[in-house]
């Protein structure tokens, strides 16, 4: 179990009201809880932009399912990535939309390549990469 330490923080009134109506617009119960995660987020972004941090990320793909060469596309391009695949779900969505959901941790510059070449894939309408914290403390 970590310790919990408590600090001050100077604001201007301004400044704490608008954020006192950011967190209360984002449902977090108290600004202890919005400045963790914020930092969080923070930690993450860094991480993710030192090319040789570790990580994960999760990659969403909106593909054409009526073209069964994306999909194959899709898991070549996984398969050929220097990253460890650490889950996948498909789902149709109606009509022709497919909806893919990667899950892949490696090193942060590989992370990064494949969300990119996935998501610039002939027939992917739709992507986006989301970095994760990549052990960014959690309590």
């Amino acid at each position: 179990m970590t310790d919990t330490v408590r600090f001050g923080v100077s604001l201007s009134l301004a400044l704490l009201d608008r954020f006192d109506d950011l967190i209360r617009d984002m449902g977090y119960p108290n600004r202890s809880e919005a400045v963790r995660d914020l930092i969080r987020q923070k930690l993450a972004a860094r991480q993710w932009e030192a090319p040789e941090g570790e990580s994960f990320a999760i990659v969403s793909l909106v593909h054409d399912g009526r073209t069964p060469s994306v999909a194959a596309r899709i898991n070549r391009a996984q398969r050929d990535a220097p990253v460890e695949l650490v889950g996948s779900l498909h789902v149709p969505m109606g009509g022709s939309d497919h909806l893919a959901i990667i899950v892949v941790k490696g090193r942060c510059a590989a992370l990064q390549a494949l969300g990119q070449k996935l998501t610039s894939l002939k027939g992917v309408r739709q992507g986006a990469i989301m970095p994760g914290a990549g052990g960014a403390e959690t309590p």
